[in-house]
C-alpha cells in the first residue's frame, strides 16, 4: 500500500469577485519518489510537480466553468428579468448548432416564390426567434449573448448613442484577419480619423472621376455577354467579377493588376471566415491551429505583402516631395496620409493595409448583391425594365454614359 503524505494548502484565486479556497490533501507518493532523510519526508520531483499543477488545473477548470456555465446562466436570468427572452443557452456552444441546422435546412429547399421576403431563407434563426420571442430577443454564440433589437425606437436609441454606451466588439479570429483594425472594426479617435480620411474618397468630385473606369469595366462585361447570346448567364458570378474590376480600377488605378491579387486573396479569406462562422472555440482549450486557420494566416500575409508592395511603388513615384504624384485614387489618398505634416492625421502602413482590405470587402459584396438583386427584380417586373431602358435611351442614345447624365436619370436612380 503506497505511503500517503498529507499536504494542506489554501490557494486564493480571485474569480469573478469570489475567493475560492482549495485544499489539496492525501497526495499519493507516486512511484516512491519521496526519500527519507533525518526522519523527514522529502517529496520527489514528480510529487512536487503534481502538488503545484493540481491547483492550477483546478483553478483553470473553475475559470472555464465560470465562463461557459455560470456567467451565461446569470446573464440569461438578467435578460429574463428585464423581459428579454430567447432560446435557452446550451453549454459551451450556445445556439450555434441550432443556427447551422436551420440554415442548412432552409438552403436545401427551393424558393417557392420570388419576392423581397427572403429573410426566412437567409436568416431563418432570426425569423423563427422573432416570431417566438418578439422584436427584441437574445441568443447565444458560444458563451457570449447576442442581443437582437428590431423595435424602431430602440434601434434609434442605439444608433444615436451619444454617450457611447454601445461599443463595437473587439474583432478576433477570421474577422480580425479580414478587416484588421480598419474603419469597420476600429473605435474612438482612430475611427474618427479614418472616417474623415475615407470620406474624401466618396465626395462628389471623387465619385465623378470614377465614372470612366466604371463605364470601361461595364463595356468589358457587356462585350463578354454578347458571346453568350441565347445562353444562360450566372449573373451573380458575372457581377462579382465586374465589381472586383471596378474596385480595382477605382481604388488602385495604375496598380490595377496587384489590386486583383488582393481581391483574390480576400475572396479566399472570406470563404474561410464564412465556413467557420459558427465554429465555437472552447475557451482555454486551443492547443493547435486548424488547417483553415493556417491557410487564413498565409492568405493574410500574402494580402499584406501585395498591398505593401503597391504602397512602396507609389512612394517611389513621389518626385521632389510632390505627393500629388501618388495619384488621386483611393490608394493614393492613403499614401498621402502617411506623410501628413500633422501627426494626428498621419496613418501607418498597417492602417493602409487594413483600409484597403476594408474597401474591398465592404464595396465588393454589397455592390455585387445589390446589382444581382436589381437584375432579378427587373426580370420579374418587366414594366420597370422597359421604363428604365426608355429613360436611358432618351438621355444617352448611343452615347457613352457620363456622370452628369447619370444624375438626370430619375427612374434608374430611384
Amino acid at each position: 500500500m503506497p505511503q500517503l503524505t498529507l499536504l494542506s494548502a489554501e490557494y486564493k484565486h480571485w474569480l469573478d469577485g469570489r475567493v475560492i479556497p482549495i485544499v489539496i490533501a492525501l497526495l499519493p507518493n507516486f512511484g516512491n519518489t519521496e526519500k527519507e532523510k533525518g526522519g523527514e519526508t522529502i517529496m520527489g520531483p514528480l510529487a512536487i510537480l503534481v502538488c503545484f499543477s493540481c491547483p492550477i488545473l483546478v483553478l483553470g477548470l473553475l475559470a472555464f466553468l465560470n465562463k461557459t456555465l455560470r456567467k451565461p446562466i446569470l446573464r440569461q436570468r438578467e435578460f429574463n428579468a428585464r423581459g428579454i427572452r430567447g432560446p435557452p443557452y446550451k453549454f459551451l456552444f450556445g445556439n450555434a448548432r441550432e443556427i447551422q441546422k436551420m440554415k442548412t435546412a432552409a438552403a436545401a429547399k427551393p424558393m417557392s416564390n420570388l419576392s423581397h421576403e427572403i429573410r426566412t431563407r437567409l436568416e431563418p434563426h432570426l425569423a423563427t426567434w422573432t416570431e417566438a420571442y418578439g422584436k427584441n430577443f437574445v441568443f447565444w454564440m458560444g458563451p457570449e449573448p447576442i442581443l437582437v433589437v428590431t423595435e424602431p425606437e430602440l434601434v434609434k436609441v442605439v444608433g444615436n448613442d451619444a454617450e457611447k454606451v454601445y461599443q463595437k466588439l473587439e474583432s478576433e479570429g477570421y474577422i480580425k484577419k479580414l478587416f484588421g483594425d480598419g474603419l469597420v472594426t476600429s473605435r474612438g479617435e482612430k475611427w474618427a480619423k479614418m472616417r474623415k480620411l475615407v470620406n474624401h474618397a466618396f465626395q462628389g468630385d471623387s465619385l465623378k472621376s470614377m465614372v470612366p473606369a466604371m463605364v470601361a469595366s461595364t463595356q468589358v462585361m457587356l462585350q463578354r455577354w454578347e458571346d453568350h447570346v441565347g445562353e444562360e448567364i450566372e449573373v451573380f458570378e458575372e457581377f462579382s467579377l465586374f465589381t472586383a474590376e471596378v474596385i480595382s480600377r477605382t481604388a488602385f488605378g495604375s496598380s490595377y493588376f496587384q489590386g486583383k491579387l488582393v481581391f483574390e486573396g480576400i475572396t479566399k479569406l472570406l470563404h474561410l471566415a464564412t465556413k467557420n462562422a459558427f465554429n465555437i472555440q472552447i475557451p482555454g482549450f486551443k492547443v493547435y491551429k486548424s488547417k483553415d486557420e493556417i491557410e487564413a494566416e498565409k492568405l493574410e500575409q500574402q494580402i499584406r505583402d501585395v498591398i505593401i508592395a503597391m504602397v512602396t511603388k507609389r512612394e517611389e513615384m513621389v518626385t521632389n516631395g510632390d505627393l500629388d504624384s501618388c495619384g488621386s485614387d483611393f490608394l493614393g489618398l492613403l499614401v498621402k496620409a502617411r506623410y501628413e505634416d500633422d501627426e494626428s492625421k498621419r496613418i501607418s502602413v498597417d492602417d493602409v493595409v487594413d483600409e484597403c482590405k476594408t474597401f474591398y470587402l465592404t464595396g465588393h459584396e454589397t455592390c455585387n448583391i445589390l446589382l444581382t438583386w436589381a437584375m432579378l427584380l427587373l426580370s420579374i417586373h418587366t414594366d420597370w425594365q422597359e421604363e428604365a431602358r426608355k429613360e436611358v435611351m432618351t438621355h444617352f442614345g448611343s452615347r457613352t454614359p457620363d456622370a452628369d447624365g447619370i444624375m438626370k436619370l430619375k427612374t434608374v436612380r430611384n
